[in-house]
């Protein structure tokens, strides 16, 4: 029990004493509104582009500790700013939502990105909650249409792939979608909510968690759902796979389906064992299903979202199923993790490090890395882990007064 107690704090602490108040006092832009997200090892700026999915994910953060930890206003007026420069900037006034933007607000990047759209919605469906704003539940909806509108060809007139000669779907999508769904179901109708659950469901669990592969999840496939024996086809993620898990859990919790929990915990430990650097610790970033060279020249570096998120699906996997394998994974993941991301001298978390475990960016924010996986990381594990531990104290308790 102390011991669930004691890490729960360690992760209540970092949350709220080091990685919020870092994003809090250095991303905030008061002057133009939104957020700056190049921010070096202090906290620096060293570039003021803004990112749209990572302005969305920040308004999403802010508006999700507001909602679930503390109604502190500072919080609230943190997403608000951001949602507002967003609202006025960040898409072509039909709700195509652009990738990058000037500091000021002019569009850099045309729309091809279907995951502005995703983290858009998620961000203005959180604010809703936060304010009752009718407003920002209708963006968060219309945009919510148009990602499933734009299913089969996300990039739209963006797309650089040839029509008609190798067409493959992405994993990414679905994947998203399993956690999105749930995000706003406070807006959807429930059988229009159920309806993209189900196909979610099956996406991951049934088409890209791949017979031929025992079970693994492959990045990319045909359109009729066969490998395709490709630099895209045999791509594996471990990161985005163990990732999905954790949407698939909290969608067997929804629905009730505790043998989809239990599905999602097995390929959760598959996944692992498969992507862990069994040679110098922590998860690779992209492997070839074949074993050839990857295609990605980063493929073995060590990142922090990987890891965050490998946090979070092994915790949930030990609370809903009890599994022992799942505690040991974890503790293992929870000390690579701890020992080679956070920073000892600056708040946040390194994000890049090369297969030894070494730093290879000593920046906090990017244009990849931003208000997000390490602070949402914090506050699903920490959670976790205080229902773990209420839990143990409760079984205690009863089995005292028997």
């Amino acid at each position: 029990m102390e011991y669930f107690n004691n890490l729960a704090e360690q992760y209540k602490g970092e949350l709220l004493d080091n990685v919020v108040p870092f994003w809090l006092n250095h991303s905030q832009d008061l002057e133009m509104g939104g957020y700056f997200s190049c921010l070096d090892r202090q906290g620096r700026i060293f570039d003021t582009d803004k990112f749209v999915w990572l302005q969305a994910r920040e308004v999403w953060l802010f508006a999700m500790l507001y909602n679930k930890v503390e109604k502190r206003q500072e919080w609230l007026e943190c997403a608000l700013q951001g949602a507002e420069f967003l609202r006025k900037h960040g898409h072509d006034g039909e709700f195509n939502w652009y990738f990058s933007l000037t500091r000021e607000g002019m569009p850099l990047i045309e729309p091809y990105n279907i995951f502005s759209y995703t983290f858009a919605t998620m961000a203005f469906g959180q604010l809703s909650l936060a304010t009752g704003s009718s407003v920002y539940a209708e963006i968060a909806k219309k945009t919510f249409d148009i990602i499933l509108a734009k299913k089969e060809n996300p990039k739209g007139q963006w797309n650089k792939t040839f029509s008609g000669t190798r067409s493959l779907k992405s994993f990414s999508l679905p994947m998203i979608l399993c956690n999105l769904a749930l995000e706003i179901e406070h807006l959807l109708d429930e059988d229009y909510l159920h309806q993209v659950m189900e196909e979610c469901i099956h996406e991951v669990m049934e088409v890209f968690r791949h017979p031929e592969l025992d079970g693994l999840i492959v990045e990319n496939l045909n359109r009729d759902g066969s490998l395709s024996d490709t630099f895209d086809g045999r791509l594996m993620n471990p990161g985005h796979a163990i990732e999905a898990m954790w949407f698939i859990m909290d969608l067997g919790v929804r629905l009730d389906r505790p043998k989809l929990i239990d599905q999602a915990v097995e390929t959760t430990l598959k996944t692992l064992k498969y992507g862990w650097d069994k040679q110098y610790g922590g998860i690779f970033y992209f492997l070839d299903r074949k074993g050839y060279p990857p295609q990605q020249l980063e493929w073995d570096q060590k990142l922090w979202w990987v890891h965050i998120e490998a946090l979070i699906s092994l915790l949930k996997g030990y609370q809903l199923t009890g599994s022992q394998e799942c505690l040991s994974w974890f503790e293992k993941v929870h000390d690579y993790t701890w020992t080679h991301f956070k920073d000892p001298a600056h708040p946040e978390w390194w994000g890049y490090l090369n297969r030894q475990g070494e730093v290879l960016l000593d920046l906090k924010g990017g244009k990849w890395k931003g208000c997000f996986h390490v602070p949402r990381g914090l506050y699903q594990c920490w959670t976790i882990l205080d229902q773990i531990d209420t839990l143990q104290d409760s079984h205690v308790s009863k089995s005292m007064s028997e």
